[in-house]
């Protein structure tokens, strides 16, 4: 079935400012809203307007760039005909923070939906239903009642009044379960502060090594917020990590040992935000990409870079051998655990680990030792993933 979507932006707080361009995850919470929408299968996306300041044409214009067509309208006939016959449409009320995951189960149901809230005073300020609920601003609507609202609609309010004919059509109404997430109304910027913070931190996800749990939080965590206010694109940061591992496997390839080390620090967290703001936007990330499957084989030409440098620099074929070794060893360990969540696997071979490991050697000029415990940490992390992975389990 097909689905769109309508949302408002309208409504204006005390000092005159549109309740939509409240400040949200490095962006606008009309932004946040339209991504999803999207994200729930809603296409085409209305938003219903009185007027466009250059601050929401600015938000519009980002969404734009991300491949998000908004179209504006402002009034209930001209949104009506945005939708097709037979078409269903989330409704999201002005000023509402919904959470995604609200609005993609609410965009499974087959007939059309309300959301409500019990009608209480941490609620007060949520559109009255009846003597018990409230409608917590997120709600699924037919467009043929969409259509016939706005034929009649006259000086009345479009959301409100579409509600209140749904409602009257029989529609279902569900209450927001407990512990699920709950919808925000924003009447102050202010009051978008703890979802603003909530989203951040749920946007971390899960940290298979020791390097992204204790050694990169802080970098991680800044160069999230910071670029989360920017335009910049999650597949650049992936992009940009390739690039400065190649950058590495010139510079140990050339004798540039401390560039090269330098090179693959950098690298290390830029992977981790790109997730992170791939996720606040609402638009994760493929774990098919071309250039994220890159990083893990680029990484392993800077070791091999880095021994093929030492062995001509008189440590003998032994570097690169040990090299050898540990990219092999590597590889195997990393096709040996698969996706498999084994014990104690934050401290085993990874990426991040090696790197990070190996600097404190570097610090001394130790890099052939660094080869050397690179090697046997590998084979090391491949054969505990071996027998983890396979060891039988008692009857």
């Amino acid at each position: 079935m097909a689905l769109g979507a309508l949302v408002g932006a309208y409504q204006e707080d005390d000092s005159g400012a549109l309740r939509a361009l409240y400040p949200l995850a490095g962006r606008t919470l009309v932004e946040y809203q339209v991504r999803c929408a999207a994200a729930a299968g809603a296409a085409p996306i209305v938003l219903v307007v009185d007027r466009i300041p250059p601050a929401l044409n600015e938000a519009l214009e980002r969404l734009q760039r991300e491949g998000l067509a908004v179209t504006t309208v402002t009034d209930g006939n001209e949104a009506a005909s945005r939708f097709g016959t037979g078409e269903m449409i989330l409704l999201i009320g002005d000023g509402i923070a919904p959470p995604a995951e609200l609005l993609t189960s609410i965009a499974e149901t087959a007939e059309p939906a309300i959301v409500t809230v019990p009608d209480d005073e941490p609620h007060r300020h949520f559109e009255r239903i009846d003597g018990v609920s409230r409608w917590a601003g997120v709600a699924l609507v037919d467009a043929q009642t969409m259509g016939a609202t706005a034929a009649m609609l006259g000086d009345w309010d479009l959301q409100s009044t579409l509600l209140r004919r749904t409602l009257q059509a029989g529609a279902l109404s569900i209450p927001l379960s407990p512990d699920g997430g709950e919808p925000v109304l924003a009447n102050s910027p202010q009051e978008l502060n703890a979802l603003d913070r909530q989203l951040i931190v749920s946007s971390r996800g899960g940290r298979r090594d020791w390097a992204s749990r204790y050694a990169l939080p802080i970098v991680e965590e800044y160069a999230t917020e910071v670029l989360l206010k920017t335009a910049i694109k999650p597949q650049r940061l992936i992009d940009s990590g390739v690039l400065v591992t190649l950058g590495a496997v010139l510079a140990f390839a050339t004798g540039w040992l401390w560039a090269g080390m330098a090179l693959l620090v950098v690298s290390t967290p830029l992977d981790l935000v790109a997730r992170r703001l791939a996720a606040l936007r609402l638009r994760p990330m493929s774990p098919r990409s071309t250039m994220r499957r890159l990083l893990w084989p680029t990484a392993g030409l800077t070791l091999l870079a880095l021994g093929w440098w030492l062995s001509r620099d008189g440590a003998g074929w032994g570097a690169l051998y040990a090299a050898a070794v540990a990219t092999a060893f590597a590889e195997a360990a990393r096709i040996e655990r698969g996706r498999t969540e084994l014990p104690g696997q934050i401290w085993l071979f990874s990426r991040r680990n090696a790197i990070l490991g190996a600097v404190p050697l570097a610090l001394f000029g130790a890099w052939t030792t660094a080869i050397v415990a690179l090697s046997l940490y590998a084979a090391g992390s491949f054969f505990f993933a071996q027998y983890a992975k396979h060891r039988v389990q008692p009857s």
